[in-house]
């Protein structure tokens, strides 16, 4: 392989925002927990004790649901654009990795408007197409968009400086 041909023109990484820490995490299940323990003691003092299981199971769920969004924070997108093609390397929350090549000679970028909904971030070439971002906001996705579109051009109309020309 030719390292000439492999040079890097463009780097993106996509990762789902997640406001809550691990230590945010702790906070807000010790909260939860402490609050709904106040609710199960009131309500079985004033003898309506079935409330217990019902708060307990709840508490669990949320608890359950919680920590599957934090593990959802490993899940990401990367995108590398060289001069061979644009790489696009999915990893899930479990680190599994995925990869798609597309090559960058034919390479569109659009973004489709979804009525009412986020805009798609389409990646298309020789016909292959790609959705990318998805886990992104509009603001974003329009960023990255225009961000893609510009090293597109920079790499298909390069700047020669020529000394001896000037």
């Amino acid at each position: 392989m030719n390292d000439a041909l492999d040079t890097l023109v463009f780097q993106a990484e996509v990762v789902p925002y997640r406001s809550l820490s691990p230590r945010g995490l702790s906070l807000v299940i010790g909260g939860m927990c402490a609050v709904s323990l106040a609710v199960t003691v009131l309500f079985w003092w004033l003898g309506a004790w079935p409330v217990a299981g019902f708060n307990g199971g709840e508490m669990l769920i949320a608890v359950v649901l919680l920590r599957a969004n934090v593990r959802a924070r490993r899940a990401r997108e990367v995108l590398l654009l060289s001069e061979r093609g644009l790489r696009i390397l999915r990893f899930d929350q479990d680190g599994k990795r995925t990869e798609s090549v597309l090559p960058s000679d034919w390479l569109n970028v659009t973004l489709t408007e979804r009525p009412g909904r986020v805009p798609g971030l389409f990646l298309s070439a020789r016909g292959q197409t790609e959705e990318v971002a998805k886990a992104l906001g509009e603001d974003e996705k329009r960023d990255l968009a225009e961000a893609l579109r510009g090293a597109l051009y920079r790499w298909r109309n390069p700047i020669f400086d020529n000394p001896q020309l000037r």
